[in-house]
């Protein structure tokens, strides 16, 4: 990623449940979207392949890919992990966890669960007043993270939302257009 390039305000989390609709999610992504691959629970090797097949259309298509967890080569960055070189992306739930993806020198924070969310059943949402004031407290861009759509995306502009990111929002019957906010 050059550093003159925009930092993304669409992105696709990837993970295990997706399975083959991986493949329509990333077609779903505009140019200049991101992509923070994980998939945790594959065995290293199969990670590494399905890593590869990402990594190329991702080069194909113009998106910004990071890697989450083990030794993934050629990405633009990485999440949750420092990094000398590239983008650095960092999760966080709370005022703590944004303070310290700062002292880390992440370039952006997916702050989640914004609203409820099947990838964290159980986990207490921020809510839009929560995610606002933390958002806006925050000296790097803050990425909407946790049962976003469109219309949702829309309303957390104005709370201070960089931009967005979903796993659903990108697969099964949620066939949204991705919308920038």
């Amino acid at each position: 990623m050059q550093r003159r390039q925009p930092l993304p305000r669409l992105w696709l989390m990837t993970d295990e449940r997706m399975g083959e609709g991986l493949w329509d999610a990333l077609g779903r992504l505009p140019r200049g979207a991101g992509i923070v691959f994980r998939h945790y629970g594959l065995p290293a090797a199969e990670r590494r392949r399905l890593f590869e097949r990402v990594k190329r259309l991702a080069r194909k298509r113009g998106l910004v890919l990071l890697a989450a967890g083990g030794d993934l080569a050629g990405t633009d960055g990485l999440h949750n992990r420092r990094r000398r070189r590239g983008l650095s992306s960092a999760s966080a739930h709370d005022l703590r966890e944004l303070k310290a993806a700062e002292r880390r020198g992440a370039h952006l924070a997916f702050l989640s669960p914004v609203f409820p969310t099947s990838s964290h059943s159980g986990a207490r949402p921020l809510g839009r007043v929560r995610f606002g004031l933390l958002a806006r407290q925050a000296r790097i861009p803050v990425i909407a993270l946790g049962g976003i759509d469109k219309r949702r995306a829309r309303s957390l502009a104005a709370l201070g939302a960089y931009g967005w990111a979903g796993i659903d929002a990108w697969t099964g019957d949620q066939k949204r257009k991705a919308v920038p906010i």
